[in-house]
């Protein structure tokens, strides 16, 4: 199968879509399909991303990344969006390629910057089946990028449901990887939604047995962190990542839990990385920020920290999640987003009510002081996680381009039946 992969971003930036997306180009590339990945350009951030060379061209067998013309997204200095110089690059290269079926990773972000829906026309032209992929709900994010009046932010979401409603309803489906969001995207006027398990993690990788002696003393020159409790954070160090309720309910842990007795680790990069580390320091000595992680240090990093944190009600599944889970170590979650489904409250990890410091504080206090709690959730929490294995999530994936390709195939002639000549009945005048 010849696949076309329309994406809002790729590697070297680092997080669930990305992530994911190198996998998914992993089993392609191993199962024998050709494919060619459009994405952003990053060669104008070589100063964040020194690697971004290593993420473009034939990175695979069968497998090719076209980096198309892109400008700044959002004023983040460590993300780019293709933009409207990109449409005959991306036009040319398709109608030279003539895939099956072209798949649009996040096309409402594309749409804004290639000023149409992507994939679509050719698609249309080729007779050929094109699905979008909804990944994040970025109507949920206004309040933390848009410092607005209630009014005005009400009416930008007004106008972002109706750009939603009309990039999604163009495509042959709108795929989902969680019921809520396709419930919630059924409720904007979206009507082609189809949900399916398409997150997936490489089991192999992710494993609690990656636990080392003296890991940070080793790996991050941090010796007394390896004799603490480790508060793990792995993500954007963005405002959509719940970075104002974290600075709130940590002061209420740090106020019935001895600081000295936990470290808090944060993994990732962002727009919030001075002010995080600001305000943390002023609750306690031992918050570290590592900075951007490369994803075969991730495994690693979670494998040796105890307590997976994470304070973002926005989140669509919430990979993260699941890689803790493999490495053995129990989740805090808000009871919101996508997260709801893999968490089970005290089981293998907790659900705090959204917005409370004080359950927040209460049940991560438990975690925190009861280590044989923290190994039992880490055992029950690896027991679950077959279903969600790379080989079936991008199986189901194939599996449903295949079906979208059989769908557009014109039905196939039926047989003509033989004519049958009725004798007429004799009339007195022949008899």
């Amino acid at each position: 199968m010849k696949v076309a992969i329309i994406t809002s971003g790729f590697l070297p930036v680092i997080d669930g879509v990305t992530v994911s997306g190198l996998h998914r180009l992993q089993k392609l590339s191993d199962w024998g399909h050709q494919v060619k990945l459009f994405c952003p350009d990053y060669s104008a951030l070589a100063s964040v991303y020194p690697n971004w060379q290593d993420y473009t061209g034939h990175i695979l067998p069968n497998v090719e990344v076209i980096n198309l013309p892109s400008s700044a997204f959002m004023g983040l200095d460590f993300e780019r969006n293709v933009n409207w110089r990109a449409r005959k690059h991306l036009r040319d290269t398709l109608e030279t390629f003539q895939p099956d079926l072209i798949h649009v990773d996040e096309p409402e972000r594309l749409s804004v910057g290639l000023w149409q829906i992507p994939g679509i026309q050719y698609a249309q032209r080729a007779g050929i089946p094109c699905l979008g992929f909804f990944r994040t709900n970025f109507l949920e994010y206004a309040e933390d990028y848009f410092d607005w009046p209630p009014r005005a932010i009400a009416y930008l979401k007004h106008c972002f449901t109706l750009l939603l409603r009309r990039v999604y309803n163009a495509y042959d489906r709108t795929l989902v990887t969680s019921p809520i969001t396709k419930n919630k995207i059924i409720n904007l006027g979206i009507n082609n939604v189809h949900y399916a398990n398409l997150v997936g993690f490489d089991a192999d990788t992710f494993s609690p047995h990656l636990r080392q002696a003296n890991y940070f003393a080793h790996t991050y020159d941090l010796p007394q962190v390896d004799r603490q409790v480790k508060l793990v954070f792995v993500g954007r160090l963005t405002p959509d990542k719940g970075w104002g309720f974290t600075f709130k309910a940590l002061q209420v842990l740090f106020n019935t839990v001895n600081p000295d007795q936990v470290a808090v680790l944060i993994a990732g990069d962002g727009s919030m990385r001075a002010e995080i580390g600001q305000q943390l320091s002023q609750l306690t000595p031992h918050v570290h920020l590592l900075g951007r992680v490369a994803p075969e240090q991730v495994p690693t990093l979670l494998a040796n920290s105890d307590i997976h944190v994470t304070a973002s009600e926005k989140e669509a599944r919430g990979l993260t999640v699941l890689e803790a889970f493999a490495s053995g170590i129990p989740v805090i979650a808000p009871r919101a987003g996508g997260v709801v489904e893999n968490i089970v409250e005290g089981w293998n990890g907790y659900l705090y009510t959204p917005q409370s410091t004080e359950d927040f504080a209460h049940k991560l206090q438990q975690l925190i002081e009861n280590p044989r709690l923290r190994q039992h959730m880490g055992e029950r929490a690896q027991a679950s996680l077959d279903q969600y294995s790379w080989d079936n999530t991008i199986q189901t994936l194939v599996s449903l381009w295949q079906d979208a390709i059989y769908q557009r195939q014109p039905a196939p002639l039926q047989p003509r039946r033989p004519l049958v000549t009725l004798a007429k009945p004799a009339t007195d005048a022949q008899s």
